[in-house]
């Protein structure tokens, strides 16, 4: 073939024509992802072993004349902060630089009995923490539209490596917006599902009770057919939802008509780059003329989202990575005296300045005196938040809005200003805290050729209505662009 596929579909057609083998297509995929990534960094760990050995599996039950799963042969990346058994897991940070996990994750697990073929491991934000990508404890990765500029965070070596063509789909995580803002940010779709649709099992914990596993792909079928593929009630994680998982494929291809979508303005004032509005003010526009009604909603408490969000976020943060002390299986800090030296120096030199920084933040807001201002304040905050939402899915089915408030900017533009940082994710957090479903699907570009999101959302558990309104909407946006 004189190029690799770059859907599922495009992959299964390969294999049934024979004009390539699962494993012929594995070893295309890893040259052409090590030779990719020279510029762009999105890998840390590269997996031929198991990529080939998956493969041959493919191979294997192709021979035999049985039916493929539903990702058979179908080149996939993971977010380094899922674990992946015999497979270095760092999370992106120095204090796991060694670490190999004894177990795959849920998601893992699935993808695989699904045929997946496993290529590598994802750079991240150290745990998760941060929306560029700068923040990895290795190197930052670059947006392979633009080299210069990031292509967002914290899922931003997935969300590059399906733009950039290195694998068909990737696994992301989304605590704030870490799989929405960089599948804006580098083009792609991007989903997360309802809070406890995808086990967490084995997905280093960042904030417990927002934090989702979720895909990366290049068209709106493909993350249907992954998120079918890893949603579902998981016995080892116990906040995963024992909801039917519906067939999101066979969903895709209704019309629009008589869908309400609501429109928030608050995602639309002060501060929103003129070019990102009017993108997704043409997105609306065609929903409008897909059949569907928008109106004009109200979510009140949205302004409060952001100071929200980076209390509850950082006291989960605090308390889940306590664990990381030097005792167990992290990288150990210089020789020490006593206990309390050995945390500090394995600590000091393994945690880089953004994990310190929430940490610390997060301490702060559970410790004795502060607590009932700060955390338990948020926490009553996020209460009324998802109360917005709930009021509004009364009398809309989706909501829609920008994903970031600008496109992807340049590498160190805003690392020197967190609360500039945090701000690129002032869209997205609100979902998080309200545990709704959402995704990003491609709306339109900048005229420096960025790309810019679209971000969709659905009450609890209806991410079938999601996909295909998202469906509906790319198919109309692909007809538009060929005109």
């Amino acid at each position: 073939m004189s190029s690799l596929p770059k859907t599922i579909d495009a992959v299964r057609a390969a294999l049934a024509a024979k004009q390539m083998s699962a494993r012929e297509l594995a070893q295309a995929a890893l040259i052409n992802a090590e030779a990719t990534d020279t510029n762009i960094c999105a890998f840390l760990t590269f997996s031929p072993e198991r990529a080939l050995a998956a493969a041959d599996r493919v191979d294997a039950s192709l021979a035999r004349g049985e039916k493929l799963g539903a990702l058979a042969g179908v080149p996939v990346a993971i977010k380094d902060v899922i674990v992946t058994k015999g497979l270095r897991t760092t999370c992106g940070s120095k204090i796991l630089e060694h670490y190999v996990p004894p177990y795959d994750a849920t998601a893992v697990e699935k993808l695989e009995a699904a045929g997946a073929v496993i290529i590598g491991k994802t750079n991240c934000d150290e745990f998760a923490m941060g929306s560029s990508t700068e923040n990895s404890g290795f190197f930052p990765t670059r947006n392979p539209r633009d080299l210069s500029r990031v292509p967002g965070g914290s899922s931003g070596g997935s969300a590059a490596a399906v733009a950039a063509g290195m694998c068909v789909a990737a696994l992301g995580t989304d605590t704030g917006g870490s799989i929405r803002q960089p599948a804006s940010f580098c083009g792609t779709v991007g989903m997360m599902g309802t809070y406890g649709r995808v086990s967490r099992y084995g997905l280093a914990a960042f904030a417990s009770s927002l934090d989702h596993i979720g895909p990366f792909t290049n068209n709106v079928k493909d993350c249907a057919t992954v998120m079918g593929v890893i949603s579902g009630r998981d016995p080892m994680d116990s906040t995963s939802a024992a909801v039917d998982v519906p067939d999101y494929v066979t969903l895709l291809g209704k019309n629009l008509h008589g869908i309400k979508i609501g429109v928030p303005r608050e995602y639309f004032a002060e501060g929103l780059d003129a070019e990102v509005g009017a993108a997704v003010e043409r997105g609306i526009d065609t929903l409008r003329k897909l059949g569907a009604e928008i109106r004009e909603i109200h979510l009140a408490h949205t302004r409060y989202a952001v100071a929200t969000y980076y209390l509850i976020a950082t006291a989960e943060a605090s308390s889940n990575l306590a664990r990381y002390d030097g005792v167990r299986y992290t990288s150990r800090g210089p020789q020490a005296g006593t206990l309390a030296e050995m945390y500090r120096s394995t600590r000091g030199a393994g945690f880089g300045q953004e994990v310190k920084r929430r940490i610390m933040l997060g301490t702060y807001a559970l410790s004795a005196g502060y607590y009932d201002a700060y955390y338990l304040k948020a926490q009553k905050v996020r209460t009324l938040i998802a109360r917005d939402f709930e009021e509004a899915f009364r009398h809309v089915d989706l909501i829609v809005t920008p994903v970031s408030p600008f496109p992807a900017f340049k590498l160190g533009e805003k690392a020197a200003d967190p609360l500039e940082m945090y701000l690129s994710d002032i869209y997205t957090i609100t979902a998080s805290l309200a545990g709704i479903p959402g995704l990003s699907v491609p709306c339109g570009e900048t005229q420096a050729r960025l790309s810019i999101g679209m971000q969709m959302l659905a009450k609890h558990f209806d991410e079938g209505r999601l996909l295909a309104a998202a469906h509906a909407f790319e198919t109309a946006s692909t007809a538009e662009r060929r005109q």
